[in-house]
């Protein structure tokens, strides 16, 4: 058996005053007899007279303590030990032995009760801060209000009560609720009810101050609120989810009836843990919100899919100056031609990128698709165009190109006019490219904008290439300063002679992202308008890409 190593301390002689010692002081000999006691001791353990055994008038934790002591060699004076604890009428006590020269030792107690309150009161402050942490780190590393509501339902049930249910505010005429016991995973069900039935769920998802636990009678508990097989309930807790500005939902905990009730201070602390459930609840929500709206939004930016157009082959494609971007400062439109007559290209650069370029881009092709009806005019729409850009509120410019297109035959007749805009490029069947005798004053500068507009035809198997800066001027290379260049683009395009328009798109953008590697690049745009060739269709299917803004 281990024994308990006593510190030998010299022992006041029997004139010292130790009986008047604010701690109770015991002295039993080596025999387990009481010797002696001070005013102290008496009042703790009436029963302790001297004479009578220890384990008789002590606690037993105190006599088994006496009884496993052992002398250390003479005079030693070794470290010592842990005190022992045990309770003396209901308070908690320190033992302290100290060993006499005659073998008698002296047990000294210690009132230790406050000091243990307090110890337990930070452990457990400690515990709720150490959970309320691992609560937000858990929250806050989705954006989505479904799992947001599981972790909350999952992480209350485990922690705060028997079972825990988030509920959400509802949609229609129903409520959202996701159900957790302890030990079990989040169950999402939805009920046509009115919280207002149960007490205080109503006003926790309007936002209102929580209703006290006291204050709820368990029984009334509807059958929804109480997961199967539960059992009959003993103490709720209904307390609201805040977020931002907006309630975020409610959280319902729930404890068995042969269980402890919910405490004031386990209703603040449940409180505590809402406030963080509801803040990323409520950011989820937000966050939902407003990725809906933004898909709404790109739906007109991003490229749908068209057939080929009015007998013309088109193909267009875009690449954002930074790859977790969805939309920049180029842009390109393809407008169907109407009776009789051409279909209208449209890609231009906007000053800048990011998303403010690309409100600009938005307010272009809305402009330029409202002057649709003189589309034949390409001078009239620029004038117009560069009118509405000077009375708007951006202070951006943009240069821009428009291609005129319609089939006659097998040939394919062009009017290209370019506002600034680097120049089109021709591609014969032959490989020669040539440059469009067009140019012109860019859009949303200066009052007066003049532009020449070059015509040409395309054989079949010929194509235009239209294109922004951000082509030309990719930066890369074995050195990685060289600019991409017109004579490269041109080179690159000769080789391209006879391929669809799908093929030369995908050629181009190809030779640029292998010349710029990894290396920061702005906006790029490339549409092909193509006469089809007479012996196969120039897209799978008849379909290719057609329409985009960036």
């Amino acid at each position: 058996m281990d024994h308990t190593r006593a510190r030998t301390i010299a022992e006041p002689d029997a004139d010292f005053p130790w009986g008047a010692a604010p701690h109770p002081v015991l002295v039993v000999d080596v025999d387990g007899a009481l010797v002696r006691r001070n005013d102290a001791a008496a009042a703790l353990l009436p029963r302790a007279e001297p004479g009578t055994p220890l384990v008789d008038v002590a606690p037993a934790w105190l006599a088994e303590a006496h009884r496993t002591v052992r002398l250390p060699g003479p005079y030693a004076a070794p470290d010592a030990d842990p005190a022992l604890c045990g309770v003396i009428g209901g308070r908690r006590y320190e033992a302290h032995p100290s060993v006499r020269d005659d073998g008698t030792v002296g047990w000294w107690l210690v009132d230790d009760t406050d000091h243990q309150l307090v110890r337990d009161a930070l452990h457990k402050e400690r515990e709720r801060t150490a959970f309320l942490a691992k609560v937000s780190s858990a929250l806050l590393s989705t954006l989505n209000l479904g799992r947001c509501m599981d972790v909350t339902a999952q992480m209350a049930a485990e922690s705060l009560a028997d079972a825990a249910l988030a509920i959400a505010p509802s949609r229609g005429r129903r409520l959202p609720v996701v159900t957790c016991l302890r030990g079990g995973v989040p169950e999402l069900s939805h009920h046509s009810v009115d919280p207002d039935e149960v007490p205080g769920l109503g006003e926790a998802l309007r936002g209102f101050p929580p209703v006290p636990a006291r204050w709820i009678d368990p029984s009334t508990a509807p059958p929804w609120l109480v997961p199967e097989g539960f059992g009959p309930v003993g103490s709720i807790v209904i307390t609201p989810l805040p977020g931002h500005g907006v309630p975020a939902g409610a959280l319902v905990l729930l404890r068995r009836a042969k269980t402890d009730s919910f405490s004031d201070e386990e209703e603040v602390f449940a409180r505590s843990f809402a406030a963080r459930a509801g803040a990323a609840m409520s950011a989820a929500r937000l966050y939902a919100e407003q990725t809906a709206i933004t898909d709404v939004l790109m739906r007109e930016l991003l490229p749908p899919t068209l057939h080929q157009v009015s007998g013309v082959d088109f193909a267009g494609r875009y690449r954002p100056s930074a790859d977790h971007e969805r939309v920049g400062g180029d842009f390109y439109d393809v407008h169907p031609a109407g009776d009789g007559g051409a279909s209208l290209v449209a890609l231009g650069d906007v000053c800048g990128k990011g998303l403010e370029a690309a409100v600009l881009t938005g307010k272009i092709r809305s402009t330029l698709h409202a002057l649709l009806p003189l589309a034949d005019d390409h001078q009239r729409m620029l004038s117009l165009l560069n009118t509405a850009l000077l009375n708007s509120h951006h202070a951006r410019f943009a240069t821009l190109v428009l291609a005129s297109a319609v089939l006659r035959g097998n040939e394919v007749d062009l009017k290209l006019t370019s506002a600034g805009h680097p120049t089109p490029l021709i591609v014969r069947g032959d490989g020669t490219v040539e440059e469009a005798d067009t140019g012109g004053t860019l859009v949303g500068a200066i009052r007066e904008v003049s532009a020449r507009t070059a015509a040409v035809t395309l054989a079949p198997g010929e194509c235009c290439v239209l294109y922004t800066d951000g082509i030309t001027e990719a930066k890369g290379g074995p050195m990685g300063d060289v600019l991409f260049g017109d004579e490269r683009l041109k080179r690159a395009l000769s080789a391209c002679a006879g391929m669809t328009a799908e093929g030369i798109v995908e050629h181009v953008q190809m030779l640029a992202a292998q010349w710029l590697g990894s290396r920061r690049h702005d906006d790029m745009a490339v549409v092909v308008i193509a006469a089809p060739r007479t012996h196969h269709l120039s897209a799978v299917n008849g379909h290719t890409r057609g329409r985009f803004t960036g």
